[in-house]
């Protein structure tokens, strides 16, 4: 988790350079004279997340609980000493990642939330949902602004691939939705960059 925080930061600080860079062709330093825009910076740190993700739920979750029955994950896991939901994982990142920077955000979104603090927060979330599950294969990516902050936001289909995922929203007393099949859109990740200065 240390590592992966440590490579978010680093991708993250080198993006940022580049959008500082922007226009300034005489630096010969590759960091400086970089040039990302703020979609290149969203699908760079989607794919970092996602891939962490993944890796959480293929090969500790789903091959501890569902393969090998050694231990369960669970909403409850210091309570019954048990692994956190992959979905856990990625907002304990998420809360962690955003007490060290300003510089980006993220967080899972769901139409259908377990839990209401990861329902859409405004119009543009309700829009980019709506959109990546009428084409869960290209990310919608939108403006809004918040409290006075302009933002770029991405939002990028999260897909049922995991039995464990599937599950645990199929069976929770609080899931408005109990028929998630294989390959439905769950949610979204959302990833939000500031375009102005934050206050």
């Amino acid at each position: 988790m240390k590592n992966t925080f440590h490579c978010l930061l680093l991708i993250a600080g080198v993006l940022v350079s580049g959008l500082a860079g922007c226009g300034d062709t005489s630096d010969t330093d590759p960091v400086n004279s970089a040039v990302f825009s703020p979609r290149d910076m969203a699908d760079a740190l989607y794919t970092i997340i996602e891939s962490d993700r993944t890796v959480y739920s293929r090969l500790v979750v789903d091959r501890l609980q569902d393969e090998e029955n050694v231990v369960h994950a669970t909403e409850h896991w210091r309570d019954e000493k048990a692994l956190p939901l992959p979905i856990q994982m990625l907002r304990m990142g998420a809360e962690l990642t955003a007490a060290k920077t300003d510089v980006f955000t993220y967080s899972l979104m769901s139409k259908w939330p377990v839990n209401e603090e990861n329902a859409p927060a405004t119009d543009a979330d309700i829009t980019g949902l709506d959109m990546i599950e009428k084409d869960p294969l290209t990310p919608f990516y939108s403006t809004e602004t918040i409290r006075g902050v302009e933002y770029f936001n991405a939002y990028y289909a999260d897909i049922a691939t995991s039995p464990a995922c599937m599950s645990c929203h199929n069976n929770h007393a609080d899931s408005p939705r109990r028929d998630f099949e294989f390959g439905d859109v769950m949610g979204g990740v959302v990833v939000r960059i500031p375009l102005s200065g934050v206050q």
